[in-house]
């Protein structure tokens, strides 16, 4: 189990902090599009990209890795319900994959604490 808690602890932080940087590049024109779709406006992009990386690094810190699992969650309900709005229930059915992860990783706990070993 603690194998399966280090997998997705290093996916989940390196999915926060990718999607973290690329919040603030240059969007393309089918990024703009989705955007759009979803409703999303492009000036909050950089307050995204910034929670992003900082829940990625509160994954690393013990102390703050349950309210970065449930800030995770939180932000792919959020993703999933704009999907939904949009009528884009593939994608939607897809970000389910994400939030089981923030809960799994939940009670999976923190895989480098003592207690674990």
């Amino acid at each position: 189990m603690r194998i399966i808690a280090v997998i997705l602890l290093v996916l989940s932080v390196y999915l926060s902090l990718k999607h973290g940087w690329d919040a603030f590049q240059p969007l393309t024109p089918q990024q703009i599009e989705t955007m759009n779709h979803l409703g999303v406006q492009q000036s909050v992009m950089p307050y995204f990209g910034v929670l992003s990386i900082f829940i990625g690094l509160m994954l690393c810190i013990p102390q703050t890795f349950f309210l970065a699992n449930v800030l995770n969650a939180m932000i792919y309900i959020l993703i999933k319900v704009l999907l939904l709005k949009a009528g884009d229930y593939g994608l939607a059915l897809l970000e389910t994959i994400f939030i089981a992860i923030s809960l799994i990783m939940i009670k999976l706990k923190y895989p480098f604490k003592r207690h674990n070993l």
